[in-house]
């Protein structure tokens, strides 16, 4: 059974946050700032925070603006994730991620399914790994933000968490890269 090894030091994560949407502003991002909140209450950091439209280049540039950046290791992704013709999130990680990470969306939508049953189909909560940084994408409501940090995200970026998690994975993220040259 998971649990906390409390003779680990937490690990704070530097995290950014995206919001996507064509209609959110600063002003009304009610799902990345519960994201930000809960990241922060959690001991993590955030890295940056940024508010796209739904376009599939523009996000995959986001992306890859912090991909790039040392200082992040982790971009939260929230909105775009549906099935309508507006919703390419999905489409944009596809674009920059180098591995996916299925179970991420799979667990999600169990999670999700016990909660709007089966609504949670039409969710394409996502995740992988670009150049060393954790992408996650999750759906635009709060409760969806909601349940994807205080029942996942939470439990792996938290390097105390056992059997494992994401953030000892970190250092190993890019060993590929090495074995390349």
């Amino acid at each position: 059974m998971a649990a906390i090894d409390a003779t680990r030091a937490f690990v704070p994560v530097r995290i950014a946050v995206l919001t996507v949407s064509d209609t959110r502003t600063p002003a009304d991002d009610r799902s990345g700032d519960l994201l930000v909140g809960r990241l922060t209450d959690d001991g993590h950091s955030l890295a940056a925070r940024a508010i796209v439209r739904d376009d599939r280049p523009v996000i995959a540039d986001q992306l890859r603006i912090w991909i790039d950046d040392p200082t992040v290791d982790v971009v939260v992704a929230t909105g775009g994730t549906g099935v309508t013709g507006r919703d390419v999130t999905p489409e944009a990680f596809a674009d920059v991620c180098e591995k996916e990470i299925p179970g991420f969306g799979e667990l999600f939508r169990m999670i999700s399914f016990r909660k709007i049953g089966t609504s949670s189909l039409q969710s394409r909560a996502t995740a992988g790994v670009a150049k060393g940084t954790y992408l996650f994408a999750l759906p635009g409501s709060t409760s969806a933000c909601r349940d994807g940090w205080d029942d996942i995200l939470h439990h792996q970026l938290d390097i105390r968490h056992r059997p494992c998690n994401f953030v000892e994975l970190l250092p190993r993220l890019r060993e590929h890269e090495s074995a390349a040259d």
